[in-house]
C-alpha cells in the first residue's frame, strides 16, 4: 500500500513526500483493499482504486484530482477512466458552469456485477461449455474411452451448465444460488 509500511501484519503509516496528496488512513486501506480484489478478479488494480475513491468520496472528481489523490500519471488516469466508463462503473458528469469533466462512481453494486457477468463471465462459461461438449463428442466417438472418463466429462459439462444457469438466475433476481452447481459432484 502506498503511504504505508507493513509491520507484523499491520499497516503503519509512513511519511509521504512533500506535495503528495494524503488520503486518510481508512481511505487508503479501503482503496487498496478494493484494488487488490479487483486485481484478483483479473482487472487492473488501479481500476479498483479509482472506483473505490469515487465511491467513498460520494462526489464527482476531475481526472487531475484522481491523479493527485491516487498518485497516478495523467495518461494512466485517462486509460483507467476510459476502461471504467466502458464497464459502466463510473459515469462522466459536468457541473453547470464548469468546463472540466468529472467522474462519479456507479453506486448500484448489483448493477455493476450484472454488467461484468454479462460481458465477461458468460463469454468465458460459453467457451468452457463448448470445449467440454467437444471433448465429450470426441471421447464418445473414440470408442475406447473408459466409461468413468465419459461420466466425468459429463459431470464437468453439467457443472459448466449449472454455473451458467446460476449466473442467469443472478441476473434475473440479483440472488446467487450455487447449490445446484455442486450437486453434480454429489451424485454417484
Amino acid at each position: 500500500m502506498k503511504g504505508y509500511l507493513w509491520t507484523e501484519g499491520h499497516a503503519v503509516q509512513k511519511p509521504l513526500p512533500a506535495g503528495q496528496a494524503k488520503l486518510a488512513q481508512w481511505e487508503e486501506i479501503a482503496i487498496e483493499a478494493v484494488g487488490n480484489v479487483i486485481e484478483f478478479w483479473g482487472f487492473k488494480r488501479n481500476q479498483g482504486r479509482v472506483w473505490a475513491l469515487l465511491y467513498l468520496r460520494d462526489e464527482a472528481l476531475t481526472a487531475a484530482e484522481l491523479e493527485k489523490e491516487l498518485d497516478l500519471s495523467k495518461g494512466g488516469v485517462s486509460m483507467l477512466i476510459r476502461d471504467l466508463e466502458r464497464w459502466g462503473v463510473i459515469l462522466r458528469v459536468r457541473n453547470p458552469g464548469d468546463s472540466a469533466w468529472r467522474y462519479r462512481a456507479e453506486t448500484e453494486l448489483v448493477k455493476m456485477a450484472r454488467r461484468v457477468i454479462e460481458e465477461r463471465e458468460f463469454v468465458f462459461i460459453a467457451r468452457i461449455r463448448a470445449d467440454l461438449e467437444a471433448a465429450q463428442a470426441s471421447a464418445a466417438s473414440a470408442g475406447k474411452v473408459a466409461k468413468i472418463r465419459l461420466e466425468r466429462l459429463a459431470k464437468m459439462s453439467a457443472l459448466a451448465e449449472n454455473t451458467e444457469k446460476a449466473l442467469k438466475l443472478f441476473l434475473k433476481t440479483s440472488r446467487f444460488d450455487v447449490s445446484s452447481m455442486f450437486d453434480v459432484f454429489s451424485r454417484s
